[in-house]
């Protein structure tokens, strides 16, 4: 049985930046107070990327996907499976993974999309990893992508300010070492009401609410608790301790989230990549995007031992341990 290798990574975020001014100010016009202070002290964010009207998941993922075949030097056309992660697809069919094929001109190895929320990415990559180890890819697209400003009612101070769009991606290929060391994906669907978009088209309207709605401090307490113990049991699973994690790559969510995560593993803050402030919450994008950055400004080292963990709506959370 083959082993799985992460050999590339790539990312595209909107050219749009919106400040947490930029949004108060757009706030203030509908009578909704706010600030970059207030948003900065509960969630660490500073701006997020924002996509023009029109443009799509499968777009955005699309330019991302290119990005790390140049990283991995291939051509598309060496890809025989796509994963593409997304809550926030084109379509309701045809999947968004197949449309990313179309537009990179390739045809004939697998493609479909995973619906996990913001634990997309960890859930998508652990199905690639999954594929490939038992001979039915060899080379795999996994890609994180959101136009989740498509789902936001910008007038809900308490969610709009959290979330961004953007897509980040992965090359996977078959190796005779290993890479991806151990996974774990869980899930708690009696949890599903804490964070969740419950609104469908259905015979023609919209049938139901269509925005994300959250329970912010819900969300919180599940997600700390949950990715302390997934993290803690991964480690273990590849029989290493946590000393041994050069990196832990964090669902970008809420930087206090993320804190307690990081002090609950005995991770010191210098080795938790954080891209939050820059980039918001973009939910299934945000490890890979965060993993690309750190791989970029040379953080992430060939060699590294690098956490990744994802927690979102379902309720459903898992994590990756993988050496790059």
């Amino acid at each position: 049985m083959p082993y799985t290798k992460i050999i590339g990574t790539g990312s595209y975020l909107p050219p749009r930046i919106v400040s947490n001014d930029d949004l108060a100010a757009q706030l203030a016009q509908d009578g909704i107070e706010t600030s970059d202070q207030w948003i900065m002290e509960r969630t660490g964010i500073r701006q997020r990327h924002i996509a023009d009207r029109g443009v799509t998941t499968s777009q955005i993922a699309t330019q991302a996907a290119q990005a790390a075949l140049l990283d991995a030097g291939l051509a598309a056309s060496d890809i025989d499976l796509i994963v593409v992660a997304t809550s926030t697809p084109d379509f309701v069919f045809p999947s968004t993974a197949c449309l990313v094929q179309n537009q990179l001109g390739i045809s004939g190895g697998a493609a479909f999309d995973v619906q996990a929320v913001c634990s997309g990415f960890v859930y998508a990559l652990t199905t690639a990893d999954a594929l490939i180890k038992a001979g039915n890819a060899t080379k795999a697209l996994v890609i994180g992508a959101e136009v989740f400003s498509s789902i936001l009612d910008w007038k809900d101070r308490s969610t709009c300010v959290l979330f961004g769009d953007g897509a980040g991606a992965v090359v996977l290929a078959a190796s005779p070492e290993p890479g991806i060391m151990a996974t774990q994906l869980k899930a708690d669907g009696s949890q599903n009401h804490i964070l969740c978009a419950a609104g469908n088209v259905a015979y023609g309207e919209v049938v139901g609410d269509p925005f994300l709605r959250m329970d912010g401090q819900a969300v919180f307490k599940f997600a700390v608790n949950a990715l302390t113990k997934s993290g803690q049991e991964v480690v273990a699973q590849a029989g290493l301790s946590m000393e041994q994690v050069d990196w832990l790559i964090p669902h970008q969510a809420n930087v206090r989230i993320i804190n307690f995560i990081g002090r609950k593993l005995h991770v010191p803050t210098e080795k938790v990549v954080i891209t939050l402030d820059q980039h918001a919450n973009t939910s299934a994008a945000s490890v890979p995007l965060a993993l690309d950055a750190a791989r970029k400004d040379g953080r992430v080292k060939a060699g590294h031992t690098v956490l990744m963990q994802g927690v979102g709506g379902g309720f459903t959370w898992g994590s990756v341990l993988a050496r790059i």
